[in-house]
Formats: C-alpha cells, structure tokens, sequence
C-alpha cells in the first residue's frame, strides 16, 4: 500500500503536469499557428508508439521474455479470441477513432475560445456524462450522490457561459468544450460496452491500433483542409514543428500515464491527477495574466471540481460512510468505558490511602 501511494503520488503530479502542459503549448502555437484539425491528426499519429513503449517495458521487468508478434497477438484478444481481422479493424476501430478524432479536436477549438482554465474545467464534466450514459446504456446502479454531481456539472457549465455575460465567443467556446467531455464519455461507454475492460498491453494494442487507423483513413482530410484554405500554412518549414513535437509528445505521454497508473497504483488517484489539472491551468494563467478570476467563473469551477469529486465515491460509499461512523461511535464508547473504570480505580486507591474502605450498595 505503501508503494502504491507512493507511484500514486508520482502519476498524480506526472498526470497533471502532462495535461496542464498539453494545454498551453496549445495556447501558446495558437498564437502564430491556427490548424485545430491539423493538430489533432499529427498528435493522434504518436498513438501509433505506444504498443512500442510498451513493449520496451516488457522487455525490461518481465523475467519470461515474449517476441514482439507473440505479445501483439497476445494484445491482441481485446478485438476477440481471432484477434485483429481487418474486418474487426474496421468495425471496432473505426467509431472509436472518429470518437477520439472528435474529442480532441472539439477540446482544441474551445482553447482558442476560452482560457486553458475554463476548458480543463468543463472537460471534467466528462465523468458526469459517463454516469449518465453508463446509467442510461449500461443499466448501472443508480446513486444519487452522483446524479448530485451531474446537477452540479451542469449548473457549472450554465454559471461558466454567465461568467462573460454570455458573449457569442464565450458560448460557443462552452459548447465545444461540453462537446469534447461529451464524446469522451461517450467513447468510454461504448468501449466498456463492446470491448469491456483492458488490461495494459490490450489497451496499448488498441490506442496504436487508432493511431494506424488515423494515418491511413483520416490522413485525407487535413489535405481537403489544406488546398480548400481551410487550414493553410506558407510552407511545411513554417509549421512550429517544435510546439507540434512537444504536444503530441505531452498528449501521448499523458495516455500513456493512465494506463500505467492504473496497474501500478489507484484508479481514483489518476482521476485526481485530471482533477489537478484545473488549478495548475490556473496558475499559469495567471502567471501570463491572460484570465481575470471574477466570482461567477471562480464558482462555476469550484463546483465542477466538486461534482467531480463526488463522482470518484465508490458505489458503496453510504455502507462504507455508516461503517465508519458506527467505529468511531464504538471506539468513543470504549474510550469512554475505560475512562470510568480508571476513574473508579483512582477513587479506591485514595479511599485506600485515607484509611476508608467503600461498602459498595447491594
């Protein structure tokens, strides 16, 4: 335990600094360099280096070494027990990838609208969009606590657009941002749905295998883009080749981290990890002084943090809340109970000392 809070601790800060870094070298290429869609291709492309990444890790702590094409067949089970097909490529991959393709791009359309705060914030409404589609789909049990923390992601979101007077950019800016924690969410149900859960290497299998999808069929449309001036650029050695570099890499080694911490350490800490995020957009926001904190905007982030929270509760959180009060009231009593008997202890002592002898009543 002991070791995992200490790997938890570390993915926490690593987890938050990755995001938090993702977000500001988008910020800061905005600047010279405005090609959303162009962005989240070139960063979904480093996908395909995470089964290599891990791999590597296998290599260096697994005792039984596997071939590269054993372990790829191996990961390969989360498509079903043939593996990969190219039928199954295309079935599975396909709306996961036009899924991922969708919440990155809507996440970097919202940043050019809203400062990196109020985006990292309204993306954490994506755990509450979970809940309810999870709710909705997957008949999960109900709890009320969490359809608190829906209510209070929604009145966020609606304080988060009041923050600007609800100004055009300002709302549109809201709507792209409540449309990428949207698809996120979506993109985790159905994943659970037709997939189920992943281990490491399975995940690792299928995010490269989205990066092999968007290099071969998504490839076209940033050309489409290109040559009908959509999102054109002077040459491909004007492109900030270092700020694309830096974000792909950040954006993929925050993947990468969430699918580490789960083995080595707690699900709920990864999820603080985002959480943390939002205040670490914050500083540096204010550091460059580019968001003025009023009272609405500091609530309505408040309150989507909290909601959040509330989401990371375990289904029995009530059972595990009375067990512990029932605990503290039993070991209060005991105290208690051990305090009367010293008590009654020191009395005959000094009974004893003075010579008297107490006759208890029948």
């Amino acid at each position: 335990m002991v070791l995992k809070a200490v790997w938890g601790l570390l993915i926490i800060l690593s987890v938050s600094s990755s995001w938090v870094g993702t977000t500001q070298i988008v910020k800061i290429t905005y600047k010279n360099f405005y090609c959303p869609f162009f962005m989240t291709w070139f960063s979904t492309n480093w996908n395909i280096m995470f089964f290599p990444v891990y791999y590597s890790g296998h290599l260096a702590t697994a005792q039984e070494k596997q071939s590269p094409m054993k372990k790829f067949r191996e990961c390969s089970r989360i498509f079903g027990e043939d593996g990969l097909t190219l039928k199954l490529f295309l079935k599975r991959t396909a709306p996961f990838s036009i899924l991922w393709t969708l919440t990155n791009y809507l996440y970097l359309l919202a940043l050019k609208k809203l400062t990196a705060t109020d985006v990292s914030a309204l993306f954490c409404c994506n755990k509450a969009f979970v809940f309810l589609l999870s709710w909705i789909v997957l008949k999960d049990r109900f709890m009320g606590v969490r359809i608190v923390a829906a209510i209070m992601a929604i009145t966020g979101i609606v304080m988060m657009a009041y923050a600007d007077n609800f100004h055009t950019d300002s709302i549109i800016g809201v709507a792209f941002a409540v449309g990428s924690a949207s698809t996120s969410a979506l993109y985790k149900v159905l994943f659970k749905m037709f997939l189920g859960s992943a281990n490491f290497g399975e995940a690792a299998h299928f995010v490269s295998t989205l990066g092999f999808f968007n290099l071969i069929f998504i490839s076209f449309t940033p050309v489409v883009l290109y040559f009908t001036k959509v999102e054109h650029w002077s040459s491909f050695a004007a492109l900030p080749w270092g700020y694309l570099c830096g974000m792909a890499g950040l954006w993929l080694a925050f993947n990468i981290l969430v699918n580490v911490g789960v083995v080595l350490t707690y699900p709920i800490l990864i999820s603080i990890g985002t959480v943390l995020s939002v205040p670490g957009n914050a500083a540096v926001d204010l550091l460059k002084q580019e968001v003025i904190f009023n009272v609405v905007r500091l609530a309505a982030t408040i309150i989507i943090c909290i909601g959040f929270l509330l989401m990371l509760l375990p289904e029995e959180w009530d059972e595990i809340t009375l067990r512990f009060i029932n605990s503290l009231k039993e070991k209060k009593s005991e105290e208690h109970v051990d305090d009367i008997t010293d008590s009654n202890i020191h009395l005959r002592s000094r009974s004893r000392a003075n010579g008297t002898v107490s006759i208890p009543l029948a």
